[in-house]
């Protein structure tokens, strides 16, 4: 077994597993049991990295978002919560707390904390940019919370590069609290943050933390030509990958190398994702301990500059 590669985030007192256990199924498509199940195989891989927001799951019929904090929450008060686990959670997106105003801000981070159970946020991400609110607004509420010790880190999420390049202009000339890293979207189809974010990333010491690093199941596998998986959003999504060149070229030097190593496809695409430039962690989620079991293995796989070469190529 390879030993785990741990890396920090940014300049933060922060050391990950390369895999960061998304949380947005919990209490949603994975119900408590199931979450809780899929949290201790995590640990039991080493696992010590998961990643949820205040609105998963709002979107659901019945429920009113926190649902995943919650049940976070639950299952770090049953098992005793590790002194290396790190918790990150968003604000911007819950419909009792939108936007990144500054008393919104606050009052979602105490909503968080309790529903999280915790003293203090380790990463506290901006999900989303705000551009009804001035940055200057939203970086002092987010400092502010790191004097507090409400907060260890912050992040932002789905912000353009030249919004992130203003928060760390506004932090550096008021003094505030950096940004320790940023969560855009990235893997084998969807490298377009290649030309903009990951220069800007690795001029100011931004770690990347990638979420859909599986291209919204694509890269499982799952979806092929004439399959017939399809019938919900994900899937209509997913197959978008299948009418373009690239695609396919990616799944078939995913297959080769997953044949060649018994893995799965899944493994593959993240463990080239885990080593591309300034990646710190890769987020991604399983409904079930069976899903779970592709993403494991991320732990014990690196690959070798041939096969990191072949998946580049084929990406291109």
């Amino acid at each position: 077994m390879n030993e785990i590669r741990r890396r920090r985030i940014g300049d933060s007192e922060l050391w990950v597993h390369p895999l960061n256990l998304g949380g947005n199924v919990f209490g949603w498509t994975a119900d408590e049991a199931t979450s809780f199940a899929i949290l201790d195989a995590y640990r039991e891989i080493g696992g010590d990295f998961v990643d949820t927001a205040d609105s998963y799951s709002a979107w659901a019929e019945g429920h009113s978002g926190g649902e995943s904090e919650s049940v976070i929450g639950r299952w770090l008060a049953a098992r005793g919560r590790p002194d290396d686990f790190v918790v990150a959670t968003k604000v911007s997106r819950h419909p009792d707390f939108p936007g990144l105003g500054g008393d919104n801000v606050r009052a979602a981070a105490e909503a968080s904390l309790g529903r999280l159970g915790v003293e203090a946020i380790d990463l506290y991400y901006a999900h989303f940019d705000d551009p009804d609110t001035p940055i200057a607004e939203s970086a002092a509420a987010f400092s502010d919370l790191v004097d507090q010790g409400k907060v260890r880190a912050i992040g932002l999420s789905n912000h353009a590069p030249e919004r992130i390049a203003e928060w760390l202009r506004v932090c550096d000339e008021e003094g505030l609290h950096r940004p320790v890293c940023v969560q855009p979207q990235y893997n084998l189809v969807e490298r377009g943050i290649e030309t903009d974010l990951v220069p800007l990333a690795e001029r100011e010491g931004l770690s990347l933390l990638p979420y859909f690093g599986l291209a919204r199941g694509f890269l499982t596998g799952k979806y092929r030509p004439g399959s017939d998986e399809n019938g919900s959003p994900r899937a209509e999504k997913a197959r978008v990958y299948l009418e373009t060149e690239r695609g396919p070229r990616v799944l078939k030097a995913l297959d080769e190398i997953a044949a060649e190593r018994s893995v799965e496809p899944a493994t593959v695409a993240l463990a080239w994702l885990v080593e591309r430039p300034g990646v710190a962690s890769v987020l991604s989620s399983a409904r079930n301990p069976e899903q779970f079991r592709a993403l494991a293995a991320l732990a014990e796989t690196r690959l070798t500059r041939e096969e990191t070469d072949r998946l580049t190529a084929a990406s291109s």
